[in-house]
């Protein structure tokens, strides 16, 4: 197998861990996490962003509070917090989301995108994380070893989720060729 097949076969095997064993992330590890995302491009190289690495098991609890779709930070063995420059910068964000989770993935840690929503859990969370004001947040993203072979497959709830396509849709149903709708 060559090399570029290698890493593409590791980019399509990221998948989104909502359950975490109890398998501590060693501060090692979540360096060479935070070096990935030091290193992740941005417009202009600007590097428009900040980020919140936490690993107190109270304020997961607490944060994982602060989204509807935040309770996996409750059993997470660690957190990155994305806090960007302002809000117009959220195709980097974006950027520097994928790439701390594809380092994660790297060294078997699974991870979550955690949204932080409506405005009153963001400022819950600006409070509990001393984001100053001119600063903008919206993601967390939970760090933790998967809890057995079915984390990488299903949420633990699907009836939640159950609006939620599994699988991936067809080349040829979301890809044209020189023209909108046209096939090769």
């Amino acid at each position: 197998m060559s090399n570029a097949t290698q890493i593409t076969a590791f980019l399509r095997s990221l998948r989104s861990v909502r359950r975490f064993s109890s398998r501590s992330v060693s501060g090692e590890v979540l360096l060479d996490i935070l070096d990935v995302a030091r290193w992740t491009g941005s417009s202009k190289n600007t590097q428009p962003w900040h980020l919140i690495a936490i690993r107190d098991v109270t304020t997961l609890a607490t944060l994982a509070t602060c989204g509807p779709f935040a309770g996996h930070l409750a059993g997470a063995k660690a957190a990155i917090v994305l806090v960007m420059d302002n809000d117009n910068q959220r195709f980097d964000e974006g950027r520097l989301a994928q790439n701390v989770m594809l380092a994660a993935w790297a060294h078997g840690v699974g991870s979550c995108i955690a949204s932080l929503y409506p405005e009153a859990n963001l400022e819950r969370a600006r409070d509990l994380l001393s984001i100053p004001a001119e600063r903008w947040m919206h993601t967390a993203i939970s760090l933790g070893y998967p809890a057995d072979e079915r984390a990488l497959r299903l949420s633990a709830d699907r009836a939640r989720l159950t609006s939620v396509p599994i699988g991936r849709q067809e080349l040829a149903d979301l890809v044209s060729w020189e023209r909108f709708g046209a096939s090769a």
